[in-house]
């Protein structure tokens, strides 16, 4: 069994545990919250004895192997590097850091501290996407990719109403590119690389978040579209525009259905059988890597992490979002 630990109690925790207690290989062993009340409130939904309010003393005890991380994206550089100095492994939630500078120096706090770390972004690992990077031959020469991930927050009533909530606040590192446009972006990065030219435009908050945004992303010879929002919704599926037919999945973030339509007008569904909870198949990943001794996942690699945070952070600089933890970053 791996011992986890868990800093973050909220709705994306308890998404997560859903899925992680389904794997015969995770423990949870012990939960933080800044609060003894939260913390304890928390942990006792799952039986949980062990509670933490001072993350130090977290990272350094001997009751966990490895920590989830689901605080602010703001936070998640300082307490990825923390867990990391003391040995413990760290599954982090997407984006793993605020920029470049962030990623980099988590990867780096990782290495010499020869630990695993990994980005837990869930889709690089679900069946369906592994068929559909396994069927991309079949539509022929790949011309253009299309993403979209448009779904209106119900944080966004708080805010027309004057009530900012974090998810709206720069401050946090948050805004619809960094929460639900990475979803759009990595398995862009997984299926063909880094883009030789990015043009990106989006809508101001008066926060100084980005509500929504688009990003057109140009290859030597085929060219992505990515469109994302927080304050509206969409149903439009992704698809891969290859010149023998497109391979279309149902939603970019989910991928419970793909399919293939070739010129001739036949179809083919190429879906996988995948649990409901995808964020099972990150937790398997992760508990492979850490039994097999290893320090980084070669799918959610530090390459294409790092390539889709400094495709993040060109888009963001054209936009103009900026965050506080921008300030001190040589790549913005």
């Amino acid at each position: 069994m791996v011992r986890f630990g868990i800093v973050g109690t909220n709705w994306i925790t308890e998404r997560f545990l859903d899925a992680a207690l389904q794997h015969e290989e995770f423990s949870l062993a012990a939960i933080y919250s800044r609060t003894e009340e939260k913390a304890r409130e928390f942990a006792g939904k799952y039986g949980v004895e062990n509670t933490y309010t001072d993350l130090e003393s977290f990272a350094k005890s001997g009751d966990i192997d490895a920590v989830y991380i689901a605080s602010p994206n703001s936070l998640h550089m300082q307490q990825a590097i923390l867990f990391l100095e003391n040995k413990k492994h760290v599954l982090c939630e997407k984006p793993i850091g605020s920029n470049a500078r962030e990623v980099k120096e988590i990867f780096e706090a990782a290495r010499k501290n020869d630990v695993l770390v990994m980005e837990a972004m869930k889709s690089s690992f679900l069946p369906n996407f592994k068929s559909v990077a396994e069927n991309l031959p079949r539509i022929g020469k790949v011309r253009r990719y299309f993403a979209n991930y448009c779904q209106y927050s119900s944080r966004y009533d708080a805010y027309k109403e004057g009530n900012i909530l974090n998810a709206f606040k720069p401050e946090f590192s948050n805004g619809a590119l960094m929460d639900i446009g990475v979803y759009c972006l990595y398995p862009l990065q997984l299926l063909f690389g880094k883009p030789k030219k990015i043009q990106a435009s989006g809508f101001m908050l008066d926060s100084g978040a980005d509500g929504q945004g688009s990003i057109i992303l140009t290859y030597d010879d085929m060219e992505a579209v990515v469109m994302y929002s927080k304050i509206t919704d969409s149903t439009m599926p992704a698809e891969i525009q290859g010149e023998d037919g497109n391979i279309l999945i149902d939603r970019i973030s989910t991928q419970e259905k793909a399919w293939i339509q070739f010129r001739d007008g036949t179809e083919e569904d190429i879906s996988k059988e995948q649990v409901k909870n995808g964020m099972f198949y990150e937790v398997d990943e992760f508990i492979r890597l850490i039994k097999e001794g290893r320090t980084e996942s070669s799918i959610n690699s530090f390459e294409n992490s790092l390539a889709v945070m400094e495709v993040m952070d060109e888009a963001r600089k054209q936009i103009g979002v900026i965050y506080p933890a921008d300030r001190s970053s040589q790549e913005l």
